[in-house]
């Protein structure tokens, strides 16, 4: 019996190690053998990456994350836009109160027009124009660049709260599966008491035990009563936590995958290559600085001087037509080149560059801090994860002597060599190091989860 418990709490644990080196079905037949446990009122078994992928779909924190991030791709591509010529098709149609006066020569010698507006050219004016316009500064290449730092920062910024999505998720994900372990143990621990309340009655009855012997039993059987319930209770608590990011109604009743298999820890050097390449906090910080940097290129640009080119073709006459009196032809065109200088603007580029300077000294202080924070996180991640991978062994063995002194103190309390509280003892020491195994299995589980989302791999 002892060897079919160790048994079947290992099958339970083994959920924790679900999503790694194990060959999954395709997404359709995933999404099909799901949907087909649905109808069927079955629990929906869940795997870790799919209980990833649904949580990304539901969590508004991401959510928002992913939204700014295309935001600030669209803004990219603005940004970009911004530096190509631009055609616009302009139409106007322009009216201008006359001059009314019993001498029109007269007046048109004298204001040269007749119309009560001088800036205005005729009585009735058409515009129809199409016009290509082009500005050339360095404010547009900084504003590039800005925005391609920007757009950088922004998808770093929804990979952290990716990875903060996928930590809570698998901590969610294996806390299910420490709910279930200990469930089992619970389950596994109250036969236990039961089965040896009976063999304490049968010995009362035998003559062979006092009815003290009977009265603990009856209170050690009362107390796995209470623990299994609470163990219950626990895990349905699991399971709705995990629930509220996986399903529209978080009761839906789901299992987690279950496997026997221990995933490998990657070795060291592994793990660093990794998190210089793929950390989001690390990449967060590097965009950081280059858009504290395109600032300063943009503070600098009000210092250059810009260029405007235009391009104009079309109509600008008192007719609304190619020909106008006298077959003189409407249609023609215009160019014009502007070139603005910055001269004296009482030093407020001068201060705008002091503040960009400011903002890029303390971009410089966060990506020091994000590369010795990573440093440290990865010593302490990577430490915790081998200790738990170490200690699996260990535990093992313990659950393995636990199990067999309780079975030689049962065999020695049959044989009245033993009193009732060895074989209380030796069945809380059992159920102990169940426990520890279980929370040992999640632990290390747990680490190499974060330590896969610190490195950007998971």
């Amino acid at each position: 019996m002892t060897h079919e418990l160790t048994l079947q709490s290992r099958a339970v644990v083994s959920a924790a190690v679900l999503g790694f080196g194990l060959l999954l079905p395709a997404p359709a037949a995933r999404a099909q053998a799901m949907a087909q446990a649905a109808d069927a009122g079955k629990p929906v078994e869940i795997s870790l990456d799919e209980a990833i992928r649904r949580a990304q779909a539901n969590e508004p924190a991401y959510a928002a994350a992913v939204a700014d991030a295309r935001s600030a791709g669209l803004d990219r591509l603005n940004a970009r836009a911004q530096l190509l010529p631009n055609v616009i098709f302009f139409n106007q149609y322009l009216y201008t109160q006359p001059v009314t006066v019993r001498n029109a020569s007269t007046v048109n010698d004298y204001l040269g027009t007749t119309t009560r507006f001088i800036a205005n050219n005729a009585v009735h004016e058409y515009v129809s124009q199409g016009q290509v316009n082009e500005n050339l500064s360095l404010a547009g290449g900084a504003a590039v660049r800005l925005a391609d730092a920007q757009a950088a920062q922004a998808a770093a910024a929804r990979e952290v709260a990716r990875r903060g999505l996928v930590s809570t998720v698998s901590g969610l994900y294996y806390g299910v599966s420490a709910a279930e372990g200990h469930l089992a143990v619970a389950q596994e621990a109250q036969k236990e008491a039961t089965d040896f309340n009976e063999l304490t009655k049968k010995r009362e009855s035998a003559r062979e035990s006092a009815h003290a012997d009977v009265v603990k039993a009856q209170l050690v059987e009362q107390q796995r009563d209470r623990e299994l319930a609470d163990a219950r209770v626990m895990l349905e608590k699991a399971r709705l936590e995990l629930g509220v990011l996986l399903f529209p109604d978080p009761r839906t009743p789901f299992t987690v995958e279950k496997t026997g298999i221990i995933p490998a820890l990657a070795t060291r050097d592994e793990v660093n290559a990794a998190a210089g390449q793929h950390n989001p906090d690390l990449r967060e910080a590097l965009a950081q600085m280059a858009a504290a940097n395109a600032q300063v290129l943009s503070a600098r640009a009000a210092y250059v001087p810009s260029l405007a080119l235009n391009y104009t073709y079309g109509i600008d006459a008192p007719q609304f037509a190619e020909f106008g009196p006298n077959n003189a032809k409407n249609t023609g065109y215009s160019a014009s080149v502007t070139v603005e200088m910055p001269v004296w603007d009482w030093l407020s580029t001068e201060r705008k560059v002091q503040q960009s300077h400011i903002r890029q000294q303390a971009a410089q202080v966060a990506l020091t801090a994000a590369q010795k924070r990573l440093v440290a996180n990865l010593d302490e991640m990577y430490s915790e994860a081998q200790t738990a991978r170490d200690q699996l062994q260990s535990l093992d063995d313990s659950v393995k002597t636990a199990a067999e002194s309780l079975r030689l103190t049962e065999m020695r309390y049959t044989a009245g060599e033993a009193t009732v509280l060895e074989v209380v003892d030796a069945e809380t020491a059992y159920m102990g190091a169940e426990n520890a195994r279980e929370d040992g299995w999640v632990r290390y589980q747990a680490a190499r989860a974060d330590l896969q989302s610190l490195t950007g791999t998971l």
